[in-house]
């Protein structure tokens, strides 16, 4: 493969971020978005051309050093790409995404006073997630994983006027460093026992490395490959915003909606998902470490679903909805279930970023409110944005023949055929979660799009669709989030499209389970409607309905039948709260105490100052000896000389 065509795919979108931030002036605000623009689409072709070669042509996987930054005591930290058909798939899926929102953003930012900058970093955040995804070795991957960490504050932050964002950008940055602390001792443990930042060196060890043990206190051995997976499952536990490390996520709703769609979509939030899938060769050989992934993702499925429920912020709603499908994702993890993960990441990565677009062409017109109360009745003026984003709502809640669908009834399904510990747990956690998903989903498309204009007279008087070059990005998205699971699901799952990129041992295998008893992707949909996944599908609608439109009451009565739960629930399970009123001042007590104590009393008290104030003393003293007069000198001559005689005829 070609190692120049490989080398453009993520440089493009880097040139293209530095042109649009340093000579945004110069070019204007056409130019940043031409340029930028011009880099995404040339990087999602080109993406689709090594995507091309390697289904059709059948170009062997590359895996080669680009640039070598140094190498110490023998480790090589170096600038490499493994380009096979997981890092091939995700190249689309990110260049296509980001390509839609780039085009989404010159009509939803065309009055905000920082659109060149804006071009700027979306398109520095596509160079990252690039760099992360087409990554062979840790170093790199770390580095591709950090810098969608800082741009991802200077999005959410963009607005850095509104205290609100400043303080949603710093948790993002704060709760991600948690996680990137456990994700550094992970990549520590690879370089301990492998002596090397390579994955094919750290992959091939997976197996003896199984049988180590590490000691992390007296008397309790851990396995030395679980500590490990865990170490980088924290990492994917924060950047995946998995429980408890998920409450940055509903917070970075404050940045422009075209970077909700671009973080919570298609890039960062599935960096996590990416790399345990990337890291497969180490998680099969731990057990421990995919049970305990699997618990998490479960979880994180279920009861961030619940929250969407009691939420009235159109993109929180949203937000909320990624949180869960995360956990989906994580769940296929934790199974062994790697390629369904992954081919859910596809799929939602469609019709998520399609939810958040309409989302923001809602917003838009309706003047920057979000509160899904002050809205309703806008099929009617909204028609492209109500077909599209109902497009997106029925792939979300896994109609059949929808591309959510596929991938969400086959990752039920391989939950449901493991035997892994905590599989029980999480197969009524996915299957519960499809009710909660229909409902919230449903209960945001009617809130905005049915029912009577809740909104004010002025509103209405000055109400206006958005452009084109805001409805195009939902259409193109549109058509994915319809087919692409119909195409795609049969070679993605079943017919070997991973290779060798994805490893699987043979008594974790459950996708090969379910390929015992596949029939096509017409008779799977077929065979659905008379499964519990769909009844609780439908039901959920049925609900969201009546709740909404026939019944609104019983919301309210619900509400105050309910009202200790519905308090947890608005209170988001208290965690914020823990957070901030538990770990800050603790954090804060901690950083007092060292600065106090440690800084200004040990170390600037008695090492500086002290031993300063102690050459002082002994200088002032010794300045006494120093009278200056010839006869005193003389005087303690003769007593040394008396002394010294004493002790040498004491010794003859």
């Amino acid at each position: 493969m070609n190692q120049t065509l490989l080398l453009a795919i993520p440089m493009l979108p880097l040139i293209a971020a530095l042109i649009a931030g340093l000579a945004g002036k110069a070019i204007g605000r056409a130019g940043a978005a031409a340029v930028t623009i011009g880099a995404v689409g040339a990087s999602c072709v080109l993406s689709c051309v090594v995507l091309k070669q390697m289904l059709v042509d059948q170009v062997p996987n590359y895996d080669g050093t680009v640039y070598t930054w140094l190498v110490s005591d023998g480790v090589r930290m170096q600038v490499g790409f493994l380009t096979d058909r997981l890092s091939a798939l995700m190249m689309v899926v990110v260049t296509f995404v980001s390509l839609c929102v780039h085009v989404y953003t010159i009509g939803y930012m065309e009055d905000d006073p920082g659109y060149q900058r804006f071009f700027a970093y979306i398109s520095l955040f596509t160079f990252s997630m690039l760099m992360l995804v087409m990554a062979n070795n840790f170093m790199q991957l770390f580095f591709g994983w950090e810098a969608v960490g800082v741009v991802s504050y200077l999005l959410i932050g963009f607005w850095y006027t509104r205290p609100t964002a400043i303080f949603a950008g710093l948790k993002a940055f704060l709760v991600n460093r948690v996680g990137d602390f456990g994700f550094v001792l992970g990549i520590a443990g690879v370089l301990y026992y492998t002596g090397s930042m390579d994955y094919q060196p750290a992959f091939a060890a997976a197996p003896e490395i199984a049988t180590k043990s590490m000691i992390l206190w007296h008397g309790h051995a851990w396995s030395a490959l679980t500590v490990i997976c865990i170490c980088l499952f924290i990492g994917a536990m924060g950047k995946s915003a998995q429980i408890p490390l998920h409450v940055w996520l509903p917070d970075s709703m404050e940045g422009p909606t075209p970077i909700s769609a671009l973080i919570h979509a298609a890039t960062m939030v599935t960096a996590g998902i990416f790399m345990v899938a990337r890291m497969s060769p180490l998680f099969e050989y731990s057990p421990t470490a995919l049970s305990f992934v699997l618990v998490i993702g479960a979880t994180t499925a279920l009861f961030m679903g619940f929250l969407g429920i009691v939420n009235n912020d159109i993109k929180r709603v949203i937000a909320y909805s990624t949180l869960s499908q995360l956990g989906y994702m994580t769940v296929a993890l934790g199974v062994s279930g790697y390629s369904v993960a992954i081919f859910h990441l596809m799929t939602h990565a469609f019709f998520k970023a399609l939810l958040f677009l309409a989302a923001g062409a809602v917003i838009i017109a309706m003047h920057h409110e979000q509160d899904m109360r002050k809205m309703g009745g806008l099929r009617h003026r909204m028609p492209v944005t109500y077909w599209t984003a109902l497009i997106g709502a029925l792939a979300l809640i896994g109609t059949p023949f929808f591309s959510g669908f596929y991938s969400k009834d086959a990752l039920i399904d391989a939950v449901h055929a493991s035997h892994r510990y905590g599989a029980g747990y999480a197969y009524w956690c996915v299957l519960l979660g499809v009710f909660v998903t229909a409902l919230y989903t449903f209960r945001m498309i009617f809130m905005t799009f049915h029912g009577p204009e809740r909104f004010d007279h002025h509103t209405s008087e000055h109400f206006h669709d958005v452009g084109w070059d805001m409805k195009a990005p939902l259409v193109a998205l549109a058509i994915p989030s319809l087919i692409i699971g119909y195409l795609t699901v049969e070679p993605i799952l079943f017919g070997g499209y991973f290779g060798s990129a994805i490893k699987v041992l043979q008594e974790h295998d459950v996708v090969g389970e379910l390929k015992a008893e596949w029939l096509g992707p017409m008779a799977f949909a077929l065979h659905s409607v008379l499964s519990a996944p769909a009844w609780l599908a439908a039901l959920g609608v049925f609900t969201a309905w009546w709740c909404v439109l026939k019944r609104p009451q019983v919301g309210e009565a619900l509400r105050e039948r309910f009202s200790g739960l519905y308090r947890v629930l608005i209170n988001k399970y208290y965690f914020d709260w823990f957070n901030e009123n538990v770990l800050v001042p603790l954090a804060l007590a901690l950083g007092i105490l060292l600065w106090r104590g440690g800084d200004q009393t040990l170390i600037d008290g008695a090492m500086v100052n002290g031993s300063a104030h102690a050459v002082d003393r002994l200088a002032g003293a010794t300045r006494l000896l120093q009278s200056g007069f010839l006869y005193s000198y003389a005087f303690w001559m003769i007593i040394g000389l008396a002394v010294s005689l004493g002790w040498f005829l004491m010794h003859i």
